[in-house]
């Protein structure tokens, strides 16, 4: 079975964002500000694109959608970070509705759109296990009868951390989130044109079933400057630094490497 995921890098994106912008050329300013794009480089280098490089199962396709606007230089450096990945696909698209864009964008992918799929996203800013892939393709084998009797299933890993990196170490603490972005998939059967964009990641299981599976981290979600999610005074979870022994737990669990 098809396994695709599906990865915004700055893509200024018509919606799509909890921080408002005035305009798109606003929205541009923005993602493309030079710190900005620091920071992401620097996240997707060292947390984003390590767990893929180190998956069990390398069956699977990324595609990583910029904007058509995206700087040259920003290009090639992002084409550069992933060229040792052959499972990563970088489109360029011009600016368009989010969930339409995306949505096309995973059909597209699809190598044959009447054979069934799994689908997941992977936010350029955090990680998943390094078993990921293997797992979600082994749970949706788990559920036979619920696959025959349904269009789509939301597949959720539900436990991970929320980490910090500092100079002088990884904070983190465990959480349980249910039907978070990180390590949650969907089966789409055969014939099916829905994807995993067609629903708010945390709204999902009021449309179909779902699988929630709490028994290992699975994800990490870091904090850093620019969180879409925490621009509006969320408040966050007290992080402790990880000792010696768990961060090597991290690196191989994550392939994060302090």
């Amino acid at each position: 079975m098809q396994v695709i995921g599906l990865c915004r890098f700055s893509y200024p994106a018509l919606g799509g964002f909890q921080v408002e912008h005035d305009s798109l050329e606003a929205r541009i300013a923005y993602l493309y500000g030079e710190a900005r794009l620091e920071e992401r480089f620097h996240l997707m280098e060292t947390v984003a694109l390590p767990c893929l490089r180190a998956q069990t199962d390398q069956d699977y396709t990324l595609v990583v959608v910029i904007g058509d606007s995206l700087p040259s230089r920003h290009v090639e450096r992002l084409r550069n970070l992933t060229a040792d990945i052959p499972q990563i696909q970088i489109r360029a698209l011009p600016s368009g509705t989010h969930r339409q864009v995306m949505k096309q964008v995973l059909n597209e992918a699809r190598t044959n759109i009447n054979a069934a799929c799994l689908q997941f996203r992977h936010d350029d800013d955090d990680a998943v296990s390094v078993d990921f892939v293997e797992r979600l393709r082994q749970t949706a084998a788990d559920c036979p009868g619920l696959i025959a009797r349904n269009q789509t299933l939301a597949i959720d890993f539900c436990k991970g951390f929320t980490a910090r990196f500092d100079a002088d170490g990884i904070y983190a603490t465990e959480v349980h989130r249910p039907y978070f972005v990180a390590a949650m998939g969907m089966y789409v059967a055969g014939g099916c044109k829905q994807t995993i964009m067609n629903f708010a990641h945390h709204k999902i299981a009021r449309f179909m079933p779902s699988i929630t599976i709490p028994d290992a981290p699975m994800f990490v979600r870091t904090l850093n400057s620019y969180n879409d999610s925490r621009q509006k005074d969320a408040k966050e979870p007290e992080l402790t630094r990880l000792t010696a022994r768990q961060e090597g737990e991290f690196e191989a669990r994550f392939a994060i490497r302090l």
